[in-house]
Order: structure tokens, then C-alpha cells, then sequence
């Protein structure tokens, strides 16, 4: 590529701006004000006027120990709903004069919101601010692996449905071969590659042979949980001490930073896993929108055409993003093993991958964005548990589909209107 021709590539506002937005509607701002009006009537006003909220903010085990945050839960829960229709007037403030709303406008409605669904359903009780963070952060975990793979395939054009097989793919890999060698390091570096051969059958028969991704990636999820059901019941069930004992990885505190408020138990007293998983979210960030090397995967990601007569070779950027893609899902598989239960169970991923990508739209196709739509279905997932712990009175059946709902909401309307890649998921073969 010629030097002007890099000169001229950045001016381009849709591969430097990212993935082009639809005009905005009043989709997005309408259900946030409906969502905000409930929060107030429902958290708000119908909660009792004595009760209190507690949150707990030092573990034991840190120096500064700081009191606990006692709130007063109707007014802790109609402050929050206020906020929440603050940022739903921003989202109308910004569709009234046709630009698109901020992605941290719909993030920061959504966390405003499930906490003033927190402070009122634990009415009463305590909670534990650091544990409720850390268990977020974890349940997060394998879902920005998912996001950041899905977000190197989009970018680069190609659809990746098969994270979750990926991700279940590395979380076998890791358990077997963790297991059968005795080092939880060996099978943490089989996670990826087992992500990998998953990623060269997806990269294969969508880019060379030009197959429908969409049908692909649905194939490939069946293959895996097929392959790693019929493997669980043949070899590591009947010989679960040899092949599906592979053990935990040990948590890193850091020294220092363990001691910050709230944040530091739950950041930084974490497994090697999570500290990959930060490194790989900056990494991933710098290199998409800082680097050459980003500015032609989204240039071929946006219009592979105009890549392609400019010498990039576009589908040499699509299979190495696609297989890219793969080694960091297989990663986030490992955290389901070695980062979490401790063995390999059955269809163990439960449908993380298909979360992981909402959280990718839901983070419009960004690293970071998908990091924070990852930890917002984290913390929708960790209700679950801690209002189970608390003996909250709502249906337990509902807490289980608390994630869900956040997916549903947060794709369908709260996120806006978005879109993905101009050529996502066209094949590109020269004319």
C-alpha cells in the first residue's frame, strides 16, 4: 500500500468512526422513560418509607476497613429512578436534533436502573458491595472473551455464531488436558487452541468455500456440544479422577491495589484468567482503532471492495481475524474450568456465547463498549444469587431469567438504533 494511499484511508468517517449508524429514532429514549417511570412507582414510591438498604464496603481482610453504606431505601430508590429518566431526557435531548444517543447513555440507564431494583428488593438486609462486584466481574469473565471475539470477526466481516462452541470447545480442551497432565498451565494454553480448531472450520467453509456464516456458526455449536456431550459421557464421566480433575487456578492479590475501597478486592484478587482478560480488552482496543493494522480491518470490514483496490488482501484479514477471534474465546472456555467450577460439565456454557454477542451490539462493536455490556449482564446474572442469599421474595424463576430479559432489552430497544459493519457477513470473492 502506497504511502498516500495511508494518508488517505483515515479521512474516511465510517472505518474511523466505526460501524455506521441508522438515523436515530425515538425507540431507545420512549422504553428508557417507560422503564424509568416503573422504576419510580415500583422501587420508588411503593417501597416502605422505614426501610433501609445496607451495602457493606471493606472485606475483612483489607487494612482500611469503612463503614457500611446504610441508605434509606425510598429515597435511594427514587434518586436512582430519577437519574434514570435524566439519561432517558438526554436520549431524547440528542434524537430531537438527529444524533445517535451515547453509548454510555443506555449503559448508565441500565446500571442506574438494576440498582434501584437492588436497593429495593434487599429492603432491610445487607449486601456485601465487594463480593456483589467481584461476583459480577466473574460471571462477566467468559463473556468478554465471547464480545472480543466477536467483535475481531465483525469488524473484519464475518459473522461468528460459533463463539459459543468455542467457548465450550476451550472449556473442555482445558479440563482434559489440565487433568491428564497435572498443570492447570497446560491446559489454559489448550483452551485457545481448541478455540482455534474451531475457528479454522468457521473460517474455512464461510471464506473459502463461501457458506452461509450464520448456518455455519449454528453447525459448529451443534458440532462441538455434540462432540464434547458424547466425550463427556464416554471418557470423562467413567474416569472422572484421571481425565476431569484439573483443579483451580490460584487468586493474585496485588499488593497495594487490593487495598482500594470497594473496587480493589473485587479488581484486583483475581485469577491469572481475569488479568488476561484486561489485558486483552486494551490490547484489543489500541489495536483496532490505533494501529494500521486495526484501520485495515475496518476498512475491510466496512468496504472490502475499496480495500481490495487499495492492496489489502481482504480475505487474509478475515481468516486471521476469525482464527484471532477464536484463540480468545477459547480462553474465556477456560475460565469455566480453571477459573471457576474446577471440571468440565456437560453443555457447561449454557448459552454465554449467544450473550456474548449481544453484548457486542449492545457495546456497538467496541472493545470497551462490549466490556461494559458484559459486566451489566454480569451484574443481572449475580442478582440471582444474591437476592436468592437474602430470601428475596420474588419468584426465583424470575431471577433466572434476569439475564435473559437484560439481553432482550438491551438489543431490542435500550441500546438504539445501531448497525453492524457495512459488509458483516458478506463474502467477498473478486469479480
Amino acid at each position: 500500500m502506497s504511502t498516500a494511499t495511508r494518508e488517505r484511508l483515515p479521512e474516511s468517517s465510517t472505518i474511523q468512526q466505526g460501524p455506521l449508524r441508522k438515523p436515530p429514532t425515538w425507540k431507545s429514549p420512549i422504553i428508557m422513560g417507560v422503564l424509568g417511570v416503573v422504576a419510580l412507582l415500583a422501587f420508588g414510591l411503593a417501597s416502605n418509607a422505614g426501610d433501609t438498604s445496607t451495602f457493606g464496603m471493606s472485606t475483612g481482610a483489607q487494612r482500611l476497613q469503612i463503614p457500611a453504606l446504610v441508605l434509606p431505601t425510598r429515597p435511594a430508590a427514587i434518586v436512582l429512578s430519577v437519574l434514570c429518566l435524566v439519561l432517558a431526557a438526554v436520549a431524547a435531548a440528542a434524537v430531537r436534533v438527529k444524533r445517535p444517543v451515547p453509548l454510555a447513555v443506555p449503559i448508565g440507564f441500565a446500571a442506574l436502573w438494576l440498582l434501584a431494583f437492588l436497593v429495593w428488593s434487599m429492603a432491610g438486609e445487607q449486601v456485601p458491595l465487594p463480593g456483589l462486584l467481584g461476583g459480577t466481574l466473574l460471571l462477566s469473565v467468559p463473556l468478554v472473551f465471547g464480545a472480543l471475539s466477536g467483535v475481531l470477526c465483525e469488524r473484519s466481516g464475518v459473522i461468528n455464531i460459533a463463539i459459543e462452541g468455542q467457548l465450550l470447545a476451550g472449556a473442555f480442551a482445558s479440563a482434559l488436558m489440565a487433568s491428564v497432565t497435572d498443570s492447570l498451565w497446560i491446559g489454559l494454553v489448550m483452551a485457545p487452541v481448541a478455540g482455534l480448531l474451531v475457528a479454522v472450520l468457521l473460517a474455512m467453509f464461510t471464506i473459502k468455500y463461501v457458506v452461509d456464516q450464520i448456518i455455519v456458526g449454528v453447525v459448529l455449536n451443534v458440532l462441538v456440544v455434540g462432540l464434547t456431550g458424547f466425550l463427556y459421557g464416554r471418557v470423562l464421566v467413567q474416569n472422572a479422577d484421571v481425565f476431569n480433575q484439573p483443579g483451580t487456578f490460584s487468586r493474585i492479590p496485588i499488593p497495594g491495589l487490593i487495598e482500594i475501597p470497594v473496587l480493589g478486592p473485587a479488581l484486583f484478587n483475581q485469577t491469572i484468567i481475569v488479568y488476561l482478560m484486561y489485558v486483552a480488552v486494551i490490547v484489543t482496543q489500541v489495536a483496532l482503532f490505533r494501529t494500521k493494522w486495526g484501520l485495515r480491518v475496518r476498512a475491510v470490514g466496512e468496504h472490502p471492495k475499496a480495500a481490495d483496490t487499495v492492496g489489502i488482501k481482504v480475505n487474509r484479514i478475515r481468516v486471521q481475524n476469525v482464527l484471532l477471534g477464536g484463540v480468545v474465546a477459547g480462553f474465556g472456555g477456560a475460565f469455566f474450568t480453571l477459573g471457576s467450577v474446577g471440571a468440565f460439565g456437560r453443555e457447561m456454557t449454557a448459552g454465554q456465547g449467544f450473550i456474548a454477542l449481544a453484548a457486542m451490539i449492545f457495546g456497538r462493536w467496541s472493545p470497551v463498549g462490549a466490556l461494559f455490556a458484559a459486566l451489566l449482564f454480569g451484574f443481572a446474572n449475580q442478582l440471582q444469587g444474591t437476592l436468592g442469599a437474602l430470601g428475596s421474595p420474588i419468584p426465583s424463576e424470575f431471577m433466572l431469567m434476569a439475564p435473559y430479559l437484560a439481553t432482550i432489552f438491551a438489543v431490542a430497544g435500550v441500546v438504539g438504533r445501531v448497525r453492524a459493519p457495512a459488509a458483516d457477513g458478506q463474502p467477498y470473492t473478486k469479480a
